[in-house]
C-alpha cells in the first residue's frame, strides 16, 4: 500500500476528504519526527514503540584485506511491536 492508497482508505474510513486526511497524516508524522529528534520514545497503544537508540562504536575487520576499522557510534531508530500486534501477525502468518 502506497501513501496515496493509505490516505484514500483512511479518509474513507474516517469520513473526511482526502486533502484533510493528508494534512492530518502530515501533521502526525511531523510531530512524531520532532519527538524522535528530541530522543523521546513514541508509544502507540496496540501498535508498538519507536525509540532512538545509540549503537556503540565497534571494530570491524575487512575479510579481504584483514584491515581493522573503527566504526563510530551512531543513533538508530528502533521499533518494538506491541504484544497485540505480534499476536495479530502470528494469526495472519501462522507458519512463519
Amino acid at each position: 500500500m502506497n501513501n496515496k492508497e493509505f490516505t484514500s482508505e483512511l479518509s474513507r474510513r474516517l469520513g473526511y476528504n482526502t486533502k484533510y486526511t493528508s494534512e492530518l497524516i502530515t501533521s502526525l508524522l511531523s510531530d512524531i519526527t520532532q519527538e524522535l529528534q528530541e530522543s523521546n520514545a513514541i508509544g502507540i497503544q496496540g501498535f508498538g514503540t519507536f525509540e532512538v537508540k545509540k549503537k556503540a562504536e565497534r571494530i570491524v575487520i575487512n575479510p579481504v584485506t584483514k584491515l581493522r576499522l573503527l566504526v563510530p557510534p551512531k543513533l538508530v531508530l528502533a521499533f518494538k511491536p506491541s504484544p497485540i500486534l505480534k499476536d495479530k501477525f502470528k494469526e495472519t502468518f501462522p507458519y512463519e
